[in-house]
């Protein structure tokens, strides 16, 4: 009898044990999944080596968005990845040529328009998107496949890259938090006003919240190039749990360079 009920009880452990893992498994995932990107956005902003502009004397380099505004810089040729560069310059100016045309159905922006072990780098890491007010980096992926979304944040293809320069619109996509992870799960909490900060494998750009919509699924023209502008647009299903009923925008406007604000990345990770 005592050892019927020692079994009894041994199986409900067993099957306390079993719930409870259960129960907190998509937590403990979630968890190792936001330390695996935080842990990919580290070790690409300590790898990638960025010069601080450095403005000419003559102003040559520099561009004015607005008359009565601060000075933005111009993009210039880097030192290195010089092939890739170009080929993104074409590329951003070719697609606000072509009035992004091509942008009309999910392959569309799914497809990285550049693979970019072709030009010689070890990873497909382009760029980091640092936001302080959120305690967040990630790592941002050319093209929005379910790996590069799964990865970090995805750049979607047949918009701009973000490398400066107007005439650009940036439209880098998150998960609203997915299997326990947070991703963009957060982005409600941004206000105009609040930096957002783009390393790319050349320099660092610093944005400011201007604008926040909320829009269909369908309303492409909500996220095109604004001419004039140096945008990026960060992107993630609305409301939260919803099955991507809507979209939830921030859009970001180029704001100067400025030394003195520069974020500290290993202090923003703590």
């Amino acid at each position: 009898m005592k050892l019927i009920r020692r079994l009894v009880i041994f199986i409900m452990i067993l099957v306390f044990i079993f719930g409870l893992g259960v129960l907190l498994y998509p937590y403990v995932k979630g968890h190792l999944v936001d330390n695996r990107i935080q842990h990919d956005a580290e070790e690409f902003l300590s790898w990638v080596e960025i010069a601080p502009f450095v403005p000419d004397s003559s102003g040559s380099h520099v561009v004015v968005q607005d008359p009565a505004g601060p000075a933005i810089p111009e993009p210039t040729e880097p030192d290195q990845y010089v092939d890739l560069w170009y080929a993104m310059m074409n590329y951003n100016r070719d697609i606000f040529l072509k009035g992004q045309k091509d942008l009309d159905c999910e392959y569309a922006y799914e497809k990285p328009s550049f693979i970019l072990k072709n030009f010689g780098l070890d990873s497909e890491i382009f760029a980091v998107i640092t936001i302080p007010s959120m305690e967040l980096e990630m790592p941002i992926y050319l093209g929005a496949t379910y790996q590069h979304m799964a990865d970090g944040a995805a750049l979607l293809s047949q918009t701009s890259i973000p490398m400066g320069g107007t005439n650009t619109n940036c439209i880098i996509a998150g998960h609203r938090g997915w299997g326990g992870a947070s991703y963009f799960r957060y982005i409600d909490q941004l206000q105009p006003g609040d930096e957002v900060i783009i390393t790319n494998l050349w320099e660092e750009l610093h944005y400011e919240v201007s604008e926040i919509q909320i829009i269909q699924p369908n309303e492409v023209e909500k996220i095109l190039i604004q001419p004039g502008r140096e945008l990026i647009t960060l992107l993630t299903c609305h409301p939260y749990a919803s099955g991507g009923r809507q979209r939830y925008l921030v859009i970001c406007e180029r704001i100067p360079y400025e030394p003195d604000t520069e974020i500290d990345h290993q202090e923003t990770a703590q």
